[in-house]
């Protein structure tokens, strides 16, 4: 791979890759701005009682904290990497280390659940515009085996955040520092923020992409408003007793789709770039990988939520007490995700298959564990760790094992929308299944239950439908090829 370049008097001038000492610090910086990224999209979770407590946050506002902010971060994404090359790498990636900065402090200043809701998504935003450059990064100023090392950094990094997150959450909220209570696990995000821009401005050189790049900024905002007004009724609707507008703007989202899809047909046959090129949908790995996305990852956006409401406001047990219930679950992710990876080029589709089955294993185990009772903590252990040994067999490998089935000329693109997609379905996950949950908890609450037995019943009630999209993600898996 070629070195950057620096532009000298309309020259280009090769730049020397990164050695030593500032290669480390660099890798640092980013991975420490890529771990703090991945932590908020699972801390919330562990914190969302004590959210709704002091703010007053009703279910749609729980719900929106977590989706609102996992949905803005696939729209930042879909232009952050094209913005990158376009302005330089490690300018944008500031700027969108410094928004996420500032949206945080918004955030841990919030006076309620709109305004808190609201930073959410500035702060998925800003971190849409920084991940896709810690890859760009890595890849301009890395040696070649520099590379391959800082990108299996960039693993471990995402499997202790998986761990981080529930517990850190956890620990914050129980600790209340300086009085903060939840709203800590928002300003620890300040000084982290501060100490990787210092860094990050002092030692991080600049790159772009030598090609030109233009921006399909009217695409991203429609494919923005499609998702939103996809998942606007499915969480305010249940809220407000599904009101006609609801399904008024529910129908809307169809319209709003196929405009975003005609002005990518429209600009892939004017040769221009598309945010998704109409013709990858015809490529059976990518059409497939785009379903069994959906479907994996809507099961999973939702479950830590839910199932810390239910610990918590279920079963009475504290922040930290709910971290340390989920704490088998990532352990499990950390122990199969190098494994997975390092035979994703041999078996990759059956390792994915696996890995999905032994997930809707778990949450059929889990349905018998809470359906019989409060369970304790070694009751949820053992169905909580087989998730994570499925987790860490599949997601770690499922783009790369999409991408061999898509030609090199397009596995970029694809892998952004790939990407995107995640974070869609994601967040649909949340606004379906969360609908599912409270639906069936009020109505257990109107009958009389108890909060335990509310609780359970709600969880009871999305387990079999998260048990039905991983079975039907793993029969779509075969679709995708053989190996990475």
């Amino acid at each position: 791979m070629s070195a950057p370049t620096r532009r000298h008097g309309g020259r280009a001038a090769p730049e020397a890759l990164l050695t030593g000492r500032t290669a480390a610090v660099v890798l640092a910086a980013i991975l420490t701005a890529s771990f703090m990224e991945l932590l908020d999209a699972t801390i919330v979770s562990v914190a969302a009682p004590a959210i709704a407590r002091d703010l007053g946050a009703g279910q749609a506002a729980l719900q929106w904290t977590v989706a609102g902010y996992t949905l803005s971060v696939g729209a930042g994404l879909i232009t952050g990497g094209r913005l990158g090359d376009l302005y330089g790498r490690r300018r944008v990636f500031l700027l969108g280390l410094a928004a996420f900065m500032l949206a945080s402090a918004g955030c841990g200043l919030a006076p309620s659940p709109e305004t808190l809701v609201g930073m959410r998504v500035v702060q998925g935003l800003a971190g849409g515009l920084m991940i896709p450059q810690v890859f760009g990064i890595i890849r301009a100023s890395f040696e070649p085996g520099a590379r391959a090392r800082a990108l299996g950094a960039y693993g471990a990094v995402l499997g202790l955040a998986s761990v981080a997150g529930p517990l850190l959450g956890g620990l914050l909220v129980e600790a209340d520092l300086f009085g903060l209570g939840w709203r800590a696990i928002f300003w620890v995000n300040v000084p982290i923020a501060i100490a990787a821009l210092v860094v990050g401005a002092r030692f991080m050189p600049e790159s772009r992409s030598p090609g030109r790049t233009r921006l399909d900024l009217a695409g991203a905002a429609l494919a923005a408003v499609a998702a939103t007004l996809l998942l606007l009724p499915l969480i305010q609707g249940r809220e407000q007793g599904w009101p006609w507008w609801g399904f008024a703007v529910l129908a809307l989202s169809v319209p709003a789709t196929a405009l975003f899809l005609l002005r990518q047909r429209r600009l892939a046959g004017r040769g221009a770039q598309p945010i998704l090129d109409p013709a990858l949908l015809r490529v059976r790995a990518f059409a497939g990988g785009l379903s069994v996305s959906v479907l994996f990852f809507g099961a999973l956006g939702s479950f830590f939520l839910l199932l810390s409401l239910y610990l918590q406001l279920g079963a009475g047990r504290s922040a930290l007490e709910t971290g340390l219930v989920i704490l088998p679950y990532a352990v499990g992710s950390i122990i199969t995700s190098g494994v997975g990876v390092r035979f994703a080029h041999r078996a990759g589709r059956a390792v994915l298959v696996g890995g999905a089955l032994l997930l809707a294993a778990s949450q059929a185990a889990l349905l018998l564990v809470v359906g019989g009772g409060e369970p304790s903590s070694w009751g949820l252990a053992w169905p909580l760790l087989v998730g994570g040994l499925g987790l860490g067999l599949t997601a770690p490998s499922l783009i790369n094992v999409v991408l061999a089935g898509v030609p090199a000329r397009d596995a970029g693109a694809a892998g952004g929308v790939l990407t995107t997609v995640t974070q869609i379905g994601n967040a649909l996950g949340v606004a379906v299944l969360g609908a599912v949950f409270f639906s069936r908890l009020e109505g257990s609450l109107r009958d009389g239950a108890s909060a335990l037995l509310a609780y359970g019943d709600a969880l009871t009630a999305i387990l079999p439908w998260q048990v039905a999209c991983y079975a039907a993600a793993a029969a779509l898996m075969f679709l995708l090829p053989k190996n990475a």
